[in-house]
């Protein structure tokens, strides 16, 4: 009896150690370089995210803007956007979870280059999501690792 209550107790601590609810992902995740951190919250049912901190939030060279000012939404294609700060730039949006530590139906914002793509993530661990923007399928597309 001992043993099969035992044998209970480590099967129930896996599974909720290996099985993540919609609030696991949420919080701040450190992009590849360590360059800029994302803050994931919920909007609505949805799970979203922010530009929550960067390495160099001012510009540094010259070519790229303003030397010291803060960095802009300048590659943006409305130009009505354009001097929104990417400090804060909410550039995660929609996603829904399918179950199995997945979700879809989202959107990425890459203030580099001024395009929106299609986006699904994987909580791969806790420590470790993987965040994929496509064009049409997934199949095209780029993955990119955060890790907390």
């Amino acid at each position: 009896m001992k043993v099969w209550t035992i044998a209970t107790v480590i099967l129930l601590m896996a599974t909720t150690t290996f099985s993540a609810g919609p609030g696991d992902v949420l919080g701040p995740w450190k992009t590849d370089g360590g360059d800029a951190w994302l803050e994931l919250f919920e909007c609505g049912e949805k799970i979203c995210g922010t530009i929550g901190w960067l390495k160099e939030p001012n510009y540094i060279d010259g070519k790229n803007g303003p030397v010291g000012k803060t960095k802009v939404d300048r590659e943006n294609r409305d130009p009505a956007l354009r001097n929104r700060p990417i400090l804060g730039l909410q550039i995660l949006n929609g996603f829904t979870a399918k179950g199995n530590n997945r979700w879809a139906n989202g959107t990425c914002y890459d203030p580099e280059s001024g395009k929106s793509y299609k986006c699904k993530m994987h909580l791969v661990s806790t420590h470790k999501l993987e965040l994929r923007g496509y064009i049409g399928i997934s199949l095209f597309g780029r993955t990119v690792v955060l890790t907390r």
